[in-house]
């Protein structure tokens, strides 16, 4: 009688093995993720930096992220802002920087939001960085997470959606004809 192959007990034990790890599962229980919401405080950043719509958000090891929001949409702070339905930047402690899809409304136009920072140590005071301006305002009104608008709101939003509203058709205006 033949002695058994050593090989053959090494390879069905390698096979069983793999398939061992390959059908079971973990036994580390999985958390929920982390909101985006609870990651900024951890940068030394507001939570109300973003909308309550955010969907979804990767962020890399070297601090770049994407966040996605439900629609574009507005916030009216001390100026209105307004988010793209994609949100790109670099967060590192203190600050966003490289950051696309954020605007700030001042004087009837809108302007990128380049940069974030905060003062460090914290103080009352969070930095928009928009082109050259550096503008300073109170962080308190970023520190809760606020709801989208879809369209401008406020004290005057509303008066000059009439002045830019488009005219009525010609089609559906009644006139009146005289001889």
């Amino acid at each position: 009688m033949a002695s058994p192959n050593p090989n053959l007990h090494l390879g069905l034990s390698l096979l069983s093995l793999f398939l061992f790890l390959s059908l079971s599962k973990p036994t580390v229980s999985a958390q929920d993720p982390i909101s985006v919401y609870e990651i900024l405080p951890k940068y030394g950043l507001p939570s109300g930096l973003l909308p309550d719509s955010v969907t979804n958000y990767t962020l890399s090891d070297d601090g770049r992220f994407v966040v996605l929001l439900e629609k574009p949409c507005y916030i009216q702070f001390e100026y209105l802002v307004y988010y793209d339905k994609q949100i790109i930047g670099k967060l590192s402690y203190g600050s966003i920087t490289d950051l696309k899809g954020i605007e700030v409304q001042r004087f009837f136009l809108w302007f990128d939001v380049d940069e974030i920072k905060v003062d460090l140590p914290p103080s009352d005071s969070i930095y928009f960085q928009v082109g050259i301006i550096n503008k300073k305002l109170d962080v308190d009104q970023f520190k809760t997470v606020h709801s989208c608008g879809n369209k401008v709101s406020g004290s005057c939003g509303g008066f000059w959606n009439r002045i830019i509203e488009l005219p009525t058709p010609m089609d559906d205006i009644q006139m009146l004809i005289t001889e």
